[in-house]
């Protein structure tokens, strides 16, 4: 066996190894080969292995003596000692040896063994020893062998090596288990994840055919069936065991075993039975039992009239089977019966059903797919036919997303749920495919297998594509072709069974792992997990039932309940009980918390909300808003105990807030009350079945609850401890040192109380005893409680008296006990349990009423026997209970009706009640009357007796008009005998509607009474209506009550009524419909108010948002301090205010001292700095601290901590801060502050080096104060003396400087003087400041101020006489500065440029010119720019010339001097520049010059190029015609000035003006202009080029499409198309293009523009309408090429006016369904049955829109319905002599094909005219027709068709016909 992936990438893989012989490393052959067991068919051999090395499987040789079989036998990856040998012959002789086979390949042969099997009636006993009965004998080494006997060894040692090649090939070698052990438990699934083969398979294959004909897996998954070719079926275990097995049966047993064919086999849902469909014409379910071993019944059989070909069994008692006669059918085991689902003329081939087996699939071998659901599922998803497969779909699988079919054709195809294709593999040209046999769907859906020969391929579903994907297919040699697969139904395993008998069995994984060492998960798919537990083997399937995948799985609550999520559900479970669940869940992040307290259901609190899911079941039970997640605060009943006439009891209570609880009863989703309390509650649990609640507030009073009546009592106070006791209604508490206990909770004020003196911690209820456990101090002590009390009063309570009678017989009879029997006997009566009653009477002696009641069940009893039930109904039973209870007007009633009149005396003559009697006797005395003949007598006495039965009968008879006056006093004397449910009818009789409803009300019968009131008139009903109304209010049926409400004018009781229901929202919705919104808002402002007085608050918010005022909550909450309900608010209504609202509540609560509740609303509204301000405020610098490290930035913390210490001062601050290692920064911080006296003072205790860098800042800090003696004290005592110089000059303070400096800092004195000198500058004092700076030695500044002032000459001064050699600098600079300067700085620069020029510097001159920059003196800038270039033309050398001229030229170009700046680049040889020049001046003729003279070689081209370019850039193409034509075209046709072009063209040659013939049509088509393109071509001819074909089927196209073309002023237009097509035809023939598949296609498209042009011409004249009609008739079989909807509309139309109305009504009914189509958008729902053996094609494009107006449509759709309704029409086309469709030119019959008539497109018979070319004839009748219309109409148009005909035909018949 082998395991594979089976999902996402899974793919089958075979390990596989060649065997290796390696001598050292071979393992020891076996030892003590023995056989044991032998049988007739069968023995076992056994052997074993000497110690040391590894062995890891066997392989045994087994030959017959006599040499006719061999055998050989591998099994690997096993420990056995011992193996089977089956199919033995008997009484022969055998010779076998074995084998061990290592890590490293094969032991030598063991010794040989010879052994005789028995004859087949012999018997071995079971208990026989090796010694004695058994034939067997080791093989001597000195015995002497017979030639017979060594030929026969040596041809079976030749044939060992071939043998174990063969064999090894089939199966996998695969390594030790034992390393497999070193690995780690969780194996993620991959590509490369080798799935590992059990030792052998189920079956082994034979040598021969012995086909597995079916498998099948149980529903449990506990047992597995295979069908063998001895139609024997096996059974095995999950193991892979074989357990059982048994023969099937023929049919008839005359026939044989042999003959018939196993083919269809499943399993039961319940999985006893198994169900077996023969080829015997037979199906037969066999019960199979619950146990191995069980026996095997035939229990139902199914006859059938052809043989069974495949079987299912999707459903209890349903299976479903296909027959070889093509019927698929249903057989119902229940009642024995079959029926067919439905029947097709198909053998069926294969079935298979969806994953939730409520649909089927058939495959036919026609191919056909046909679908059928017991159960869309909602889908919507159609039935029938679904798919036509290319070959009969042996291999079917129906999985979740699509529909895969494989056959013979080696194509794997997937089809959609509608049947289209997705997804196509195919296989056909792999040689080594074969033929696809059968297939099989994974549980889940999401991966398929498909069998073929020696190969398993696997598709796997991809969710993200949305497609299959193949995986990599398990390959096995040898295996041969796989007949059957069966995949078992918790998808961990699939089985394969082979033609040659075997069955292979492969483990099916996405990957495992272990979960706490408790337990194994195996992902088998991505929607499927198995869980199973280690220790107990357990398992639980977990599956998604919409196929989501499952993420992790945790396993919760005590290891007992599961949790999963998917995308989209959540997936619960219990293990102990395997009841799972699946509810649709949004994805919240796993925030979810889970509760199991509660064994049924789980409680899942998440955001707020609580939301409830009982185990196996898979909807929500319930969901309601709570934020108290504490499990005691919450209490949920399931079911716990069934009372009687109750089925469903779940009840939940919580809290909505701390103070107030809601219950709701989970079955009916209503609320069930709400109980405010006035203290905030602590614990809350409900009773077993929901209807009483206990709760605890923090005050320790304990409450009681009952839901019922909606009282509310407190039952104990100081209550430390309470607890329901279990299976009861009982109630333990502990009040201080008292036990108490109530045994009847509906009287709480009788408690038992016991006292205590510890605390009790416990309450247990098993083996019929209840014990109190109470811890007093280290012991433990025990209460017993009064089990008696208990058992029968829950007995009670729960309706189960049997039980309580049961109790009862246990307890000695007192006074409290007799109290007991006396309760029972009452609830027994009024429950009719009257055996009960009877033994309540006799054990309390009452033997009056035991008797009475004894004689009462007698009767009941056999009154059960003869009519069913129990007999209560019976009329003496009911009267003698009605006597019991001294009721005697209702037993003489029931007497009464049932004309017992005798017993209804004796009843009262025993009483003694004569007056009764003779009423009674009155009525007897009637019928008396009656049959004296004294009918009105008799009618008196009658109702005197009160026997109104009698007397309504006799009236009818007697007396009709006093019927109804009968009735109604009927009706009376019931009302006033208290039945008022029986008068009800009597009143309707008597037509008394008031007196009926009210007895209807009387009675209870609320039902009944709405009945008669919605008959009466709405002023007589609305009172009632209103009393109804409450009722169901009462009953919290509040659909019902609104009804009832609205129908008697009472709305605003309903609005009242789900107010005070808290139904605020069908409140609202109602109020709305019937009240203003201003009255609405009113309404529930007023109520929201109330109950904010009750302390309401959750209800008066939703009321308040109903009306869509949330303000209004909000302030009720701010009023009552509920911050956290009034910021939910803020946040959800008023986002943008929801910061300010957190900072208004930190300011109140800091004002109120609530600090910590301050710094959470300020922290949420992003200001902590008042948060830390806050504690600031109060001296909390801790928190203030915390405050600010947790929430600030960077710095903040270390400001706190700095303000911090500095409210501590001196050694405290310097702690402080050193501690948290801000003491530097500190002080920095205070220095930089301004706080120096703080700083200082840190300083001077801790950091004394820091001091004078504190003097500094101060100094600087006095220096900015304008203190200007105290800074430079500062500055001095900083070490800074520098500093206060500086600020004594910057104050211009000289004298004061120059002291500081010349004291403190002599370096300093200079910069004292460049002081003074800088203020001397600005006072314009320039010789002083001269002199300045000369004494401080700075002459630098002096330049650099002089320059700043523009005094040029006095800096040159300064720099020649001080710093000569910074002379050459300045005066550049000085230069630059001139240019800088305008005209005024041109002027210098041309007078520097001079003097340059003068003094030989030429280089500097050039510089000099080129820097004038004057663009208002164009002409000065000419002249420089001329005299640089001059200059460096004549002194500088060529290098730089050539530089210069090439400054120059491009600015004299751009000042339009083209000829200046071309004479100076032919100066220096540069003669393209010069071109260039003179080109961009558009001096062409200069350029061509310049080019021919100086460099024709290469200017010439360049300039006539240039020159061409200029000439399409302006756009003068005149001009361009005479350089370069094709250009000038191309000029034309992009300024669209095609007859300019196409005139120019023509005087080329023939293929340039095709060229743009070809590009004006496209043009013109893409404006819509086709007809103008048409006349192009009609006027230049169509040539066969193939560029040309997409412009000729464009014009086609655009032509069919066109409207408005189907008349005979639309001659010209078809003539034109079809002459331009018959040319291009013409040309095709003498091109390349002849033959081809486009030369074809232009035929055709020329045959239907002849046609449309002669319908065209008929459609003009009278005589030939039935031609024009022809000829939209044949047009249709071109509807591949036409639109199709417009075909069928014209031809439709042209027949109507004929009045040809059988195909008017097809082509028009034909007509309405393409436009259906075209709406739709697919052709999918044709139906073509019309249309069979025509030649009108059914596979046509579907047009991309309507052909035909809106209105026409709907004239032809009205006009068919009205034809539909015409019995005359037959909805045939009619036929000719051929027996075919008189239009369709192929015979239906025979597949002759006709030649077409050239005039109508008709087939032509007989009577033909032939014309010469071949292929052209023409009906004789028509053409004459045609004539004749021609000659008498002298129509231009048929004439031309003429004129066209005898072109296209080669000529027209003879006749003396004129074109004239």
């Amino acid at each position: 066996m082998a395991r594979f992936s089976a999902f996402l990438n899974p793919v089958l893989v075979l390990f596989s190894c060649d065997l290796c012989l390696v001598r050292a490393n071979r393992p020891p052959s076996p030892v003590n080969v023995t056989v044991t067991q032998l049988k007739a068919n069968s023995a076992t051999v056994s052997w074993d292995v000497p110690e040391g090395d590894v062995v890891i499987g066997y392989a045994i040789l087994q030959q017959r003596q006599d040499g006719q079989m061999q055998r050989f036998i591998r099994e690997v990856n096993t420990t056995n000692r011992a193996c089977v040998l089956w199919d033995l012959a008997e009484d022969a002789d055998y010779i076998i040896q074995v084998q061990s086979i290592g890590l490293y390949g094969e032991s030598q042969a063991s010794k040989r063994v010879h052994f005789r099997t028995l004859k087949e009636t012999d018997r071995l006993p079971s208990n026989s020893s090796n010694q004695g009965d058994i034939t067997m004998e080791g093989l001597d080494k000195d015995r002497q062998l017979q030639t017979g006997e060594i030929i026969i060894i040596v041809a079976v040692l030749l044939m060992w090596a071939a043998v174990i090649a063969l064999f090894c090939r089939q199966y996998d070698i695969i390594k030790d288990n034992d390393s497999n052990n070193n690995k780690e438990k969780t194996k993620p699934s991959s590509e490369h994840s080798t799935p590992e083969r059990p030792s052998g398979g189920l079956l082994r294959s034979k040598d021969g055919t012995a086909r597995v004909t079916c498998m099948a897996w149980s529903a449990s998954s506990a047992r597995f069936a295979v069908c063998t070719a001895d139609r024997v079926v096996l059974l095995y275990d999950e193991q892979g065991e074989r357990r059982d097995k048994f023969s099937t049966k023929p049919a008839d047993a005359k026939y044989g075993r042999k003959s018939y064919a196993v083919k269809g086999m499943a399993f039961s849902p319940d999985s006893t039975k198994i169900a077996i469909g023969q080829t015997d014409n037979i199906v037969y379910v066999y019960r199979i039992g619950e146990e191995w071993g069980d026996k095997k019944v035939i229990c139902n059989k199914f006859i059938q009239t052809s043989a069974v070909t495949c079987l299912l069994w999707p459903a209890e008692n349903i299976i479903v089977f296909g027959l070889a006669e093509g019927k698929v059918r249903l057989a119902n085991t229940k009642n024995n019966k079959s029926s067919t689902i439905y029947g097709t003329d198909s053998y069926v081939v294969s079935l298979t059903s969806n994953v939730s087996g409520r649909g089927i699939l058939s495959g036919h071998a026609d191919g056909t797919i046909v679908r059928f659901f017991f159960d869309d599922e909602g889908s919507g998803e159609s039935q029938g036919k679904l798919v036509m497969h290319p070959c009969p779909p042996y291999a079917l699988a129906w999985a979740s997303n699509s529909i895969v079919a494989a056959g013979c054709d080696k194509k794997i195809v997937a089809y959609g749920k509608e049947g289209s294709v997705i997804q196509t593999f195919d296989y056909s040209r792999d040689s080594s495919e074969k033929e696809f046999t059968t297939a099989a769907a994974s549980p889940g859906g999401q991966s398929v297998v498909i069998g073929s020969y020696d190969r398993l391929r696997v598709l796997n579903w991809s969710p993200r594509r949305s497609a299959w994907e193949e995986g990599k297919p398990k390959e096995i040699a040898h295996l041969y072709t796989i007949t059957a697969l069966a995949w078992k139904r918790d998808g961990s395993r699939i089985c394969a069974g082979t033609l040659c008998g075997g069955v292979e069995q492969f483990d099916c994984c996405l990957r495992r792992s272990i979960y706490k060492n408790k337990f194994e998960m195996t992902y088998v798919g991505p929607s499927q997990v198995i869980v199973k537990n280690l220790s107990t083997g357990t398992r639980v399937v977990l599956k998604s039932q919409y196929g989501y995948e499952i993420d992790e799985v945790k396993i919760l609550g005590k290891d007992r309940y599961l949790v999963a999520h998917t995308s989209d559900t959540l997936l619960l479970g219990d293990i102990s009980s395997n009841k799972l669940s699946e509810v649709a869940w949004q994805g919240s992040g796993g925030n979810e918390k889970f509760f199991f307290d509660n064994e049924n259901v789980c409680m899942i609190f998440n955001a707020g909300e609580l939301t409830l899911v009982e185990y196996g079941s898979n909807d929500i039970l319930g969901s309601v808003r709570t934020e108290f997640m504490n499990p005691h605060l919450v209490s949920v009943r399931i079911n716990e105990r069934r009372q009687r006439g109750m089925e469903e009891n779940k009840r939940l209570a919580y809290l909505i807030d701390i103070k107030t609880i809601a219950t709701v009863d989970l079955a009916g989703g209503y609320n069930a009350g709400t109980i405010s309390h006035d203290s905030k509650i602590d614990w809350l649990e409900l009773n077993e079945t929901g209807h009483k609640l206990l709760f605890r507030d923090k005050k320790m009073r304990l409450q009681l609850y009952d839901i019922e009546s909606s009282t509310k009592t407190t039952i104990l106070n100081y209550c430390s401890y309470v607890q329901w006791v279990p299976g009861s209604d009982v109630v333990v508490a502990q009040n201080r040192n008292s036990l108490c206990i109530w045994y009847n909770i509906d009287a709480p004020e009788r408690v038992t109380m016991f006292p205590l003196k510890g605390d009790i911690v416990n309450l247990e209820r098993n083996d019929g005893k209840t014990e109190v456990i109470v811890s007093e101090g280290v012991n433990t002590v025990s209460y017993t409680l009064d089990e008696g009390l208990i058992e029968f009063g829950t007995a009670v309570d729960d309706g189960d008296y049997h039980r309580a009678t049961a109790f009862l017989e246990t307890l000695e009879m007192s006074t409290e006990t007799e109290a007991m029997w006396k309760t029972l006997s009452r609830l027994a009566l009024e429950a009719r349990q009257l055996h009960i009653a009877e033994r309540c009477f006799a054990a309390l002696g009452n033997m009056a009423k035991a008797r009475f009641l004894h004689e009462t069940n007698t009767i009941a009893d056999q009154a059960a026997q003869e009519h069913g039930g129990d007999g209560t109904d019976h009329y003496l039973v009911r009267a003698r209970l009605a006597m019991l209870d001294k009721n005697y007007k209702l037993a003489e009633m029931i007497f009464l009706e049932q004309n017992a009149t005798e017993e209804a005396m004796d009843m009262y003559q025993e009483l003694h009640m004569w007056d009764e009697c003779i009423v009674v006797a009155e009525a007897k005395a009637g019928d008396l009357f009656e049959k004296v003949g004294n009918p009105r007598k008799a009618l008196e006495c009658y109702c005197k007796g009160s026997a109104f039965l009698k007397a309504v009968e006799l009236a009818r008879l007697a007396f009709p008009a006093e019927v109804v006056k009968l009735e109604e006093a009927w009706g009376d004397h019931l009302v006033q005998q208290k039945q008022l449910d029986a008068a009800i009818n009597h009143y309707i009789e008597a037509r008394c509607s008031i007196k009926a409803i009210e007895a209807a009300l009387g009675a209870r019968q609320w039902k009944k009474a709405i009945y008669i009131l919605d008959l009466q008139d709405k002023q007589t009903a609305a009172k009632y209506y209103l009393k109804i109304a409450q009722h169901y209010a009462a009953l919290q049926e509040y659909q019902v009550a609104e009804e009832l409400f609205i129908k008697g004018d009472q709305t605003k009781d309903a609005i009242d009524m789900y107010t005070q229901a808290g139904l605020w929202e069908q409140a609202h919705k109602l109020a709305i419909k019937c009240m203003s919104q201003e009255d609405v808002s009113v309404l529930y402002i007023t109520q929201a108010q109330e109950m904010e007085k009750k302390g309401k608050y959750k209800e008066a918010e939703r009321l308040y948002i109903t009306v869509n005022e949330p303000d209004l909550a909000i302030t009720m909450y701010k009023k009552c301090k509920m911050y956290d309900e009034m910021v939910c608010l803020v946040a959800k209504y008023h986002k943008d205010l929801l910061s300010d609202t957190h900072l208004h509540l930190g300011k109140e609560l800091e004002a109120e001292g609530r600090l910590q509740e301050a710094e959470y609303h300020y922290l949420e509204a992003k200001d902590w700095k008042a948060t830390v301000n806050m504690y600031r405020v109060n001296d909390m610098w801790e928190e203030a601290y915390r405050v600010a490290k947790a929430h600030g930035g960077a710095n903040s913390y270390k400001h706190v901590a700095y303000m911090w210490a500095k409210s501590l001062g001196g050694e405290a601050a310097v702690k402080l801060l050193s501690k948290f290692g801000l003491l530097e920064m500190a002080i920095d911080h205070a220095a930089d502050s301004g706080v120096f006296e703080f700083a200082f003072e840190l300083a001077r205790l801790s950091m004394k080096q820091k001091m004078p860098e504190i003097h500094l800042k101060y100094a600087m800090f006095l220096e900015d104060e304008g203190k200007f003696e105290e800074a430079e004290a500062e500055f001095i005592k900083a070490g800074k003396p520098k500093e206060a110089v500086l600020m004594f000059v910057h104050n211009q303070n000289w004298d004061a400087a120059q002291r500081v400096a010349e004291a403190h800092d002599p370096d300093s004195v200079a910069d004292v003087l460049v002081g003074q000198a800088r203020f001397a500058f600005e006072q314009r004092e320039f010789q002083k400041a001269e002199a300045f700076l000369l004494r401080a030695q700075r002459p630098e500044l002096a330049i650099k101020y002089y320059k700043e002032a523009g005094m040029w000459s006095e800096a040159l001064r300064i720099c020649k006489e001080y710093v000569p050699s910074r002379l050459e600098e300045l005066q550049e600079e000085c230069g630059r500065e001139a240019a800088k300067k305008g005209s005024r700085g041109t002027e210098g620069l041309l007078e520097q440029a001079r003097e340059w020029e003068q003094a030989g510097e030429y280089a500097r001159a050039v510089d000099c010119y080129l820097k004038v920059r004057d663009p208002s003196n164009s002409v000065l800038m000419e002249k420089c720019l001329l005299k640089a270039a001059e200059l460096a033309i004549k002194f500088l050398g060529q290098s730089q010339s050539v530089e210069v001229t090439r400054t120059v030229a491009p600015q004299l170009v751009a000042m339009k001097k083209y000829s200046a700046a071309a004479e100076l680049y032919l100066n220096l040889d540069l003669i393209q520049e010069a071109i260039d020049a003179f080109i961009e001046g558009e001096e062409w003729s200069k350029a061509k010059r310049i080019a021919k003279e100086l460099d024709p070689s290469r200017s010439e081209e360049y300039v006539d190029q240039r020159y061409k370019e200029y000439l399409k850039n302006q756009g003068k193409v005149d001009s361009l015609v005479g350089i370069d034509v094709m250009a000038a075209l191309d000029m034309y046709a992009e300024q669209e000035q095609w007859e300019k072009c196409l005139e120019v063209a023509a005087k080329q040659n023939y293929k340039v003006l095709h060229k743009y013939v070809a590009l004006y049509a496209t043009h013109l088509i893409r404006e819509g202009s086709w007809d103008k393109a048409l006349s192009l071509y009609v006027h230049h001819g169509a040539p066969a080029n193939p560029q040309n074909f997409n412009i000729y089927k464009r014009l086609f196209v655009e032509m069919v499409n066109a409207s408005g073309m189907n008349c005979a002023e639309a001659y010209s237009s078809w003539a034109d198309l079809r002459d331009v097509l018959f040319h291009l035809c013409e040309n095709l023939v003498k091109s390349s293009e002849a033959d081809t598949p486009a030369h074809k296609e232009f035929e055709t498209m020329l045959l239907i523009s002849h046609y449309y042009a002669t319908r065209s011409a008929a459609q003009g004249v009278k005589q030939l309408d039935t031609v024009a009609a022809k000829l939209s008739v044949s047009l249709l079989r071109h509807t591949e090429l036409l639109p199709a909807d417009k075909a069928f509309y014209e031809a439709g139309i042209a027949a109507k006016a004929v009045n040809w109305e059988n195909m008017a009504f097809i082509f028009l009914n034909r007509f309405l369904d393409l436009s259906d189509a075209i709406e739709e958008g697919n052709l999918d729902s044709l139906d073509h049955s019309d249309f069979q053996s025509t030649d009108i094609p059914f596979e046509v494009p579907l047009p991309a829109q309507q052909h035909v107006p809106e209105g026409k449509r709907e004239e032809v759709r009205d006009w068919v319905l009205t034809m539909s309704m015409d019995q005359r029409l037959e909805q045939v086309l009619p036929q000719d002599e051929r027996d075919t469709y008189e239009a369709s030119l192929v015979a239906a019959n025979t597949g002759v094909r006709s030649l077409p008539c050239v005039l109508t497109g008709y087939p032509v018979l007989r009577n033909k005219i032939e014309f010469k070319q071949p292929g052209r004839e023409a009906n004789k009748d028509t053409w004459n027709k045609f004539l004749m219309a021609v000659k008498t109409s002298h129509s231009p148009a048929c004439q031309d068709v003429l004129k066209f005909l005898s072109q296209w035909c080669g000529g027209l018949p003879s006749t003396s016909f004129s074109f004239q």
